[in-house]
């Protein structure tokens, strides 16, 4: 833990001393575990770690697809499983793994690689952002403002995601059958609720918006690069 503590040190500084231009967008990391994955729980401590960062927008998303071996993951979903097959599709990878950290939807990394993750958040927290999104929200509506910082960035998805900040389960069967494993700001629903064309200022309203903390996320269509995302608690 001591390394991971100077490794995140580090990519504070590197954050801080970008922002003395105009700030990076947010980091999205999207981690593809499982309760019933036994190499899953460094993943899943790892991205508790990298959630309390600034500029860091870490989320957890279960997938279904171990559940055969004797428990059922509560959090699990297949919608999960299949957005991870997407970016396994658009990466003409054969193969889905848990745990597996994909960052700002560009690399993909091993869930527990600290190194890289870190190495990928200091490299993008240099980057001039393409986009910005400011939210507010209003009762139960939530109103974003999205625009390119500078020339047309391209087609855009823009997806609401909502979370769970933490819970902790005692896992009674399967690979990690007698663990008590906390997992950090969990999916609940990954949706997408509009398109942008990237080439001009956009104010959009999102009605009937569930309370607790969400996220906005503005990713290339097809599985491309976040350009932009923003959260509210």
């Amino acid at each position: 833990m001591r390394l991971l503590a100077a490794l995140i040190a580090a990519a504070a500084a590197v954050a801080a001393h970008a922002a003395g231009g105009r700030a990076a967008a947010p980091v999205v990391l999207e981690l593809y575990t499982s309760q019933g994955c036994s190499s899953c729980p460094p993943a899943d401590a790892l991205l508790n770690e990298l959630a309390q960062r600034d500029g860091v927008i870490a989320l957890s998303l279960h997938v279904d697809y171990w559940d055969y071996l004797g428990w059922k993951d509560e959090f699990g979903r297949p919608e999960h499983s299949a957005r991870q097959r997407a970016y396994a599709k658009a990466a003409r990878a054969r193969t889905l793994y848990t745990p597996e950290l994909v960052v700002q939807g560009q690399d993909r990394l091993k869930g527990h690689d600290a190194k890289g993750a870190i190495a990928d958040i200091e490299e993008l927290a240099e980057a001039p952002p393409t986009a910005t999104l400011t939210l507010a929200r209003d009762g139960r509506s939530l109103r974003l403002h999205l625009a390119p910082t500078g020339a047309a960035v391209g087609a855009a998805d823009i997806q609401l995601v909502h979370y769970i900040p933490n819970r902790t389960v005692a896992i009674a069967a399967g690979e990690n059958a007698g663990r008590d494993i906390t997992y950090t700001n969990i999916v609940t629903d990954w949706r997408k609720v509009g398109t942008w064309d990237g080439t001009g200022p956009l104010d959009l309203t999102l009605d009937d918006v569930a309370d607790g903390p969400l996220a906005v996320i503005v990713q290339r269509a097809q599985m491309g690069p976040v350009l932009t995302a923003a959260k509210l608690p």
